[in-house]
């Protein structure tokens, strides 16, 4: 009966996380830890990490150590009440989760606004502020022109990159006016004109060579000025009447 009302605390929680819960939401939810060993002991529950465990019957979910490291950040907060506060998926990890370029990820990347560190010698964790990001899979990570943003920081072989850019335009990932916006701060340590997001745009995607290049740069133009149009039109002073 103990274990049977146990696990009725437990696994609301875990479906809300595919299948995990960390040790501090089962302490939270009334499971001592000397209950949370036994349930261990007996397979209930399968350590997946650190203070994280998937319970037993849960379908083993993708990027089941991603997720592990991402509940690791904050245990105390349930996914889906977190924020980009408890940490956003990005860069390598980021364009694993789309599915995007060939970069391995071999560690687990995270950018939070303060700045953190992890003991764990495969998580990486990335100072910054994110203003805007999605949930994909249940997860937030940043869109993927921040990605590459990110990994042109992180000086990364730019054909790596520009793989990236493309299948992301390619599947409607991100638009190439964002990917534009994004590049323009690298422009001029690749040799080109400063904050020329365009030229960088160009130079990436000529790196991969894509049939549709000419049309997404034909989009990243247009995005680019109706934005100064509209910068334009917000700076413009005031028109007098006559008084």
């Amino acid at each position: 009966m103990l274990r049977s009302s146990t696990i009725g605390r437990l696994a609301p929680i875990a479906e809300e996380q595919w299948g995990l819960i960390t040790r501090r939401q089962a302490q939270d939810a009334g499971v001592s830890e000397a209950t949370l060993k036994r349930l261990a002991a007996r397979s209930t529950l399968e350590r997946v990490a650190h203070g994280v465990y998937r319970l037993a019957g849960a379908p083993v979910p993708d990027h089941q150590e991603l997720r592990a490291a991402w509940l690791q950040l904050a245990p105390e907060v349930a996914a889906w009440e977190r924020t980009a506060d408890q940490g956003v998926v990005s860069h390598r990890s980021a364009a694993a989760l789309y599915g995007l370029g060939h970069l391995p990820a071999d560690r687990h990347e995270f950018t939070l606004p303060r700045r953190r560190q992890s003991r764990r010698s495969d998580v990486r964790l990335h100072r910054g502020q994110i203003r805007t990001w999605i949930v994909l899979r249940g997860l937030p990570v940043t869109r993927p022109s921040r990605i590459a943003s990110d990994l042109l920081t992180d000086r990364e072989d730019p054909e790596a990159v520009a793989h990236i850019v493309a299948d992301a335009i390619r599947g409607a990932y991100d638009y190439p006016g964002t990917f534009a916006d994004a590049l323009a701060a690298h422009a001029a340590k690749f040799g080109l004109r400063r904050d020329d997001g365009i030229a960088l745009l160009r130079w990436l995607l000529d790196l991969v060579g894509d049939p549709e290049t000419q049309r997404w740069m034909e989009e990243a133009r247009a995005h680019v000025a109706r934005a100064s149009e509209t910068a334009d039109a917000g700076t413009a002073p005031a028109t007098v009447g006559p008084g």
